[in-house]
């Protein structure tokens, strides 16, 4: 697995890195197809604090390609949420995956 985690307007601590590598932990536990992952972390210059911290993921897996993106005014709440929704997608391409093959097996065998 390929990951690239990167930021915008913002340093990438070796502490952010290390926490946001933990988090996708998860998501390789549940599919371990997944090619490459990138994350962009980005704090946006506006003038409203609220969902200043930014996270986004788009992650390369054997099929598709998955994307999911989360705001917060905590970087470390956005890169949760953003694993949170990346980790639904992922099973749920898991489960389209396995219920595919299934399914042909069901036709050769009928």
């Amino acid at each position: 697995m390929n990951l690239t985690i990167s930021g915008h307007h913002i340093e990438v601590t070796p502490a952010l890195r290390n926490y946001v590598t933990t988090k996708l932990d998860r998501i390789t536990r549940h599919f371990d197809q997944v090619v490459d992952v990138k994350v962009l972390l980005t704090v946006e210059k506006q003038k409203e604090k609220k969902k200043r911290q930014r996270a986004e993921c788009n992650i390369h897996v054997k099929g598709s390609d998955l994307f999911a993106e989360s705001s917060h005014f905590d970087l470390y709440a956005a890169v949760d949420e953003l694993v949170d929704k990346m980790d639904r997608q992922v099973v749920r391409h898991k489960d389209r995956i396995q219920d595919h093959h299934d399914a042909s097996k069901r036709e050769m065998l009928a």
